[in-house]
């Protein structure tokens, strides 16, 4: 009796006080894959979900890779995370290559709803398709500004991925296929942070890197453009669950609000913030949305 006496006070009391756990706001949960960008732009909607909302806001960051991430979010360990549509095409839905930006948008977008029950909102801006990148002076003695240049050069590669582009069908498969280089072997695998330093140190002669990583405009460094578009195009857009969005007041509309506010420049100069000027990723993401106007 003295236990059922003590749970009613307590019930009581918080009925006076206005503090019923009833309809207490569950936290947002948002994510990330595990590189620079991602953690950034984790970051940014994070503290902008805060600003807008006024909630507690949870953060999952350097989840790991897609599949990683795409599976916290069908189960409920995230509510939402920045994707890319050509990964979301070729990783996730194993969908045949395209490249048409606004084709390759309304499929992933249809698809993600029908067989995921996930939203895809508005692109954020960026579009950050693989680069395939070599050395600068070697590019300019050697006038190679193209995938095709790269392949009539007698000597071969030594090629530098990260861990998914090995294994992608839009990532090294896709470059093969269309362009037939040359490999003095297997592709070094190794963590996409440690790409650009194995290129400075001679271990690779060419890396499949990012088009907004940071130190592209830091070091002497040649992107040979895709000249017959081997890789779709990846915009980024947030990806969210539905039953989030739907139970979240306005959940929709403070994401809606960072569509279309990045380019793929101002991308790459928050890249490089982290990655070459070490400032911490909360500094560059509070940075960044006071300057955009939305905190």
């Amino acid at each position: 009796m003295a236990g059922t006496k003590t749970v009613a006070c307590i019930a009581a009391f918080l009925g006076l006080c206005g503090c019923s756990t009833r309809g207490t706001n569950p936290p947002i949960r948002v994510g990330s894959k595990n590189f620079t960008e991602q953690v950034v732009l984790g970051e940014i909607i994070a503290q902008h979900l805060e600003h807008r909302l006024h909630r507690t806001v949870e953060r999952s960051l350097n989840l790991g890779g897609t599949l990683l991430a795409h599976q916290a979010l069908l189960s409920g360990q995230i509510d939402l995370y920045p994707e890319y549509t050509g990964t979301a095409l070729a990783a996730v839905l194993k969908d045949p290559i395209e490249t048409d930006p606004g084709a390759v948008l309304a499929r992933v977008k249809s698809e993600y709803l029908r067989r995921f029950h996930l939203e895809w909102l508005d692109p954020l801006g960026i579009d950050d398709t693989f680069a395939m990148v070599i050395n600068g002076p070697q590019a300019r003695a050697r006038h190679l500004d193209t995938l095709t240049d790269a392949a009539k050069v007698p000597e071969p590669w030594t090629l530098g991925v990260g861990y998914e582009f090995e294994q992608r069908a839009d990532g090294l498969a896709a470059l093969e296929k269309m362009y037939h280089l040359r490999w003095t072997g297997a592709p070094k695998t190794m963590d996409l942070g440690l790409l650009y330093k194995a290129m400075e140190q001679g271990q690779v002669t060419m890396i499949a890197a990012n088009s907004t990583d940071g130190l592209l405009s830091k070091m002497d460094l040649r992107v040979l453009r895709d000249d017959l578009r081997a890789f779709p195009p990846y915009q980024v857009g947030i990806v969210a669950r539905q039953e989030a969005m739907r139970q979240t007041p306005g959940l929709r509309e403070a994401l809606l609000e960072l569509s279309a506010k990045f380019s793929n420049q101002q991308m790459q100069n928050l890249n490089l913030q982290v990655d070459a000027q070490h400032r911490p990723v909360s500094e560059v993401a509070a940075e960044f949305l006071k300057q955009s106007g939305l905190n």
